[in-house]
Formats: C-alpha cells, sequence, structure tokens
C-alpha cells in the first residue's frame, strides 16, 4: 500500500473523533491554560496531503520504509483463538494498524475510498427456495490475545477485563490539580501525570495521604507519574516542604560534578519521589539539542552524543535499582525543533543524522532497561512527513521493530498545541492508538475512551492490539513492584 493511503487513513482517524473541549496542560510550566484553535489548519487539506507524501516508499530510510505499508491485514483477526507461543513478543506495526471505510472526510480532504481491512458482512441468515426455514450462523467467541513473555496471572487479570476497562487502562490522565486527578481515577485510568499544583503547599505527610488516597480508590494499582527532571522542569523539588532546594538540570549536575553528582542527584530524587508515594519519573531527557538557541537545550545534559548516552545509561540503572519507573524522552529526538507546547514543528534533518546522533541515547536506555518511551509530537519527515511522530506507524515501527523496543510506548500530552492545531481541536485518540501506542497521556480521556471503543467495534482497530498494550502496562506495574 502507497504511504499516501495509510497517511489518509490516519488523517480521517484524527478529523472524525469528537472534539476535546479541554484545557491543554503545558509540561514546561506548571500551568494548565485552555487553548484557541485555529480556524482551519493547512496540514489536513488534499493539496497538502498530495504534495507532501511521496508516491512510493521508496524515499523514506531503509530501516523504516515498509512502515507505511504494513497493515492490520497482517494482524490476527478478531475472534480467532490466540496462544502465547503464536503471537510475537514484539507488536509489528502490522499489528498495530487497523483501517475502515466508516469515516466521514470534511470538504478538501483526500478520501480514502478503499479499507485497508476488508471485511465481510456478517452471514445472519440462509433461505432456500426448498424450505422456509431459516437458518442462523454465529461466530464463535472471541479469544484474549496473549502476548509473548507476560506473567500468566497478569494475562488472566488482563482478559477478564471488560474492553471498555482495557481501554481505560491505557489512559494516563493529564491531571493540573488533586480534583482532576481524582476524577480521572474515578474513570479507571491506568496511570497519572501530576503537575506542581497538586503538591503545591503540602507536606509530606499530606502528599503521602493524597497519593495513597489515589491508589485506594484505583481497581488496579496506579503509575503516578511526574516530571522532575530538574532544573526549568521541576513538580515536587519546588516545594520548600518537600526539597529545600530544586533539583539542578541534568546539565548543571554533570558539569558540576561529573556522572558521580548525576547518580547521587538521581538515587536521592528516587528516594524522595517513592516515598511520597510517586512511582514513575517521566525521565531521563535523550534528547540532543543542536545549538544553545534550540527549545530543548536547557532541558539536555550535553550536544555531545555519548555523553548523552551516558548520562541515560546511568539514570535508568540507577532508577531501576529503586524501583522507579522510568520514561525515555521525546522519541525519535527534538533536535532543534520549537516548543511543541505553543506550536507544531518539523524536523527535515536525514534520516544519517538520526542514526549517528539522536537515536544512539535511546538505544544506551533500551539497552539499560528502560520501562517506557514517550515519543514526541514534532514531525520527523525523513520518517514520515506529514504525520507528528506521536501519530505515525513509521515512527513506531523504527522504535519496535528496528530498536528492538519491546515495553511500553507513551504519548507525549496530546492536549498540546503542536496536536490540536493538526487535528484542529479533535480528538486524536483513535489515531494515536492505530499509530502504536500504549499510553495516551491526554486530559480527555472521558471522549478517548469511548472513540476507541467504537473504533474498534467498527473494525478499525484490531482488539488484539488492545489486548497487548494492556498487558504491557501491567508488566511494568509489576516489574516495579506495585502489582
Amino acid at each position: 500500500m502507497h504511504t499516501s493511503k495509510l497517511t489518509a487513513a490516519l488523517l480521517a482517524a484524527v478529523l472524525t473523533a469528537g472534539c476535546t473541549g479541554c484545557g491543554t496542560t503545558d509540561i514546561t510550566t506548571n500551568l494548565t491554560t485552555d487553548q484557541t484553535q485555529p480556524a482551519a489548519t493547512s496540514l489536513v487539506t488534499s493539496e497538502a496531503v498530495s504534495s507532501a507524501v511521496p508516491e512510493t516508499t521508496a524515499s523514506l530510510p531503509a530501516a523504516v520504509s515498509s512502515a507505511a505499508a504494513s497493515t492490520s491485514a497482517a494482524a490476527s483477526v478478531p475472534g480467532s483463538t490466540t496462544s502465547a507461543a503464536s503471537v510475537p513478543a514484539v507488536t509489528t506495526a502490522a499489528q498495530n494498524n487497523g483501517g475502515g471505510n466508516s469515516y466521514t472526510q470534511p470538504a478538501k480532504t483526500q478520501v480514502l475510498t478503499t479499507p485497508l481491512i476488508q471485511t465481510a458482512a456478517p452471514v445472519t441468515s440462509v433461505s432456500t427456495a426448498q424450505t422456509s426455514a431459516v437458518t442462523t450462523t454465529t461466530s464463535a467467541p472471541r479469544q484474549f490475545a496473549v502476548l509473548a513473555g507476560i506473567d500468566a496471572d497478569l494475562v488472566e487479570r488482563a482478559s477478564k477485563m471488560s474492553l471498555h476497562e482495557k481501554i481505560s487502562q491505557m489512559m494516563m490522565g493529564s491531571a493540573a490539580d488533586v480534583s482532576n486527578a481524582t476524577k480521572a481515577v474515578e474513570n479507571g485510568v491506568g496511570a497519572l501525570c501530576l503537575f506542581a499544583k497538586a503538591f503545591s503547599g503540602k507536606s509530606k505527610e499530606q502528599v503521602k495521604q493524597m497519593t495513597a488516597s489515589f491508589q485506594k480508590a484505583a481497581k488496579t494499582p496506579l503509575l503516578i507519574c511526574i516530571d522532575e527532571e530538574g532544573g526549568t522542569v521541576n513538580r515536587v523539588s519546588t516545594n520548600k516542604q518537600l526539597r529545600a532546594v530544586p533539583f539542578w538540570s541534568p546539565r548543571d549536575l554533570f558539569e558540576t560534578g561529573g556522572f558521580d553528582l548525576v547518580v547521587s542527584d538521581e538515587q536521592e530524587k528516587a528516594d524522595l519521589l517513592l516515598s511520597l508515594g510517586v512511582n514513575s519519573n517521566l525521565g531521563p531527557v535523550c534528547d540532543i539539542a543542536l545549538s544553545e538557541k534550540d527549545y530543548i537545550y536547557n532541558r539536555t545534559v550535553s550536544m555531545n552524543p555519548d555523553i548523552t548516552s551516558e548520562y541515560v545509561k546511568k539514570i535508568v540503572e540507577t532508577a531501576k535499582e529503586k524501583h522507579l519507573a522510568t520514561t525515555l524522552k521525546h522519541f525519535p529526538g527534538y533536535g532543534g525543533s520549537r516548543d511543541t507546547h505553543k506550536n507544531m514543528a518539523t524536523d527535515t534533518r536525514p534520516f544519517s543524522e538520526f542514526e549517528t546522533r539522536d537515536l544512539l541515547p535511546f538505544k544506551a536506555g533500551i539497552a539499560a532497561g528502560a520501562d517506557s518511551v514517550m515519543v514526541a509530537h514534532n514531525i520527523v519527515e525523513c520518517l514520515d512527513k506529514e504525520l507528528p511522530a506521536s501519530l505515525s506507524p513509521a515512527v513506531h515501527k523504527l522504535l519496535r521493530e528496528d530498536l528492538g523496543f519491546t515495553g511500553v510506548i507513551i504519548t507525549d500530552d496530546l492536549g498540546m498545541n503542536a496536536i490540536t492545531q493538526f487535528t484542529n481541536g479533535k480528538n486524536p485518540a483513535v489515531a494515536a492508538v492505530l499509530a502504536g501506542n500504549d499510553f495516551l497521556c491526554y486530559a480527555d480521556y472521558a471522549n478517548s475512551v469511548p472513540a476507541v471503543e467504537k473504533a474498534i467495534k467498527a473494525g478499525e482497530i484490531s482488539e488484539d492490539q488492545i489486548d497487548y498494550s494492556v498487558q504491557r502496562i501491567l508488566q511494568w506495574k509489576r516489574n516495579i513492584g506495585i502489582l
């Protein structure tokens, strides 16, 4: 299948979901602000699609040239019996992608006329001229899709969840304050992403009580996540009742005391967060800026790939010793991209530069045993000329197949302006799942869950993919000792 057809299918998934109707959380600040959406966006017009997407996959790098051509036709069909032996441990792009022709396209948007999955109409009855009897044919009950390498009791636990519960486990509720976090837990999310307001003014004991109340209300233990990168991005240590001074930036730590100070700082950070009931830190930052003027520069440790790779390795290993969950971000690398909290960004660099710079810290983190990887919102043209990385099957294929990552893939916050502008304010949840994400970091989980559920029932997303994602999430929780 040509790249243009797959791109059109994913754009359709984006554009036909419901509006978010929610505020956008700025990850680099402690504020939640309502965003004003543009009247229209040129990113989704037929002219943009036809001019920007190559007619074949030949122009993509060899490592990822087949990503956009993969479809759910190669995946196991819902309703089939799947065993641990028959399901690969690594989900491929073919398993992650679904399709259908039920989309309603807005005017001036390229229409996908051929479904990615050809499904036969169900046979409900058979009549013959010789008899008036009607025979009804029913399909066998769907079997849960088992992912190899998952603890047996976790497979059983996941298999007993309803479809709604499984999709809810894939939601990381982006919660600016305690009230929002409480609502997210009540809706059955699998994780919370908390911001500084949730910790502001509280003593250690009060924070412990807060996180304990979230866990008590949850049917399945929660990943409670924060961005405690150090420097310009801190959530907990900005509260003097929790730490005398905010954690230093990675760059300041390394330039002052080398990797010894980096490691001791991470040990202290892990001990503090875990003592407060926070079991996941969304870091380390694996990005490598191109210059000191780049947006991401102040959040990085170095512009040297080798130093950055060693830093990532040290952070992951130290956190794992403490059983604090880690997340490598922002795949496949921020580089010189502008701030996607504010606007969409496009990276035009060749793939060779990613191979020799940006991907190296991610490879180091994966080798060290990182639990998860967060995907960025910038458009990386050497991988996908049309879709943001977080919504691109090609980018996820690179991570799964070429880098061999078998853990949990997380979107960056889907409420950021880059995505709301790209989708013209529409809910991107279905497109995010189609791309291959396991966790959707988003404040609008309440509309995302039914949107994904509807897409599954319409045959646009395979329920097998949902089964795989939930098992990865549960195994992650087991690995850090909360399940």
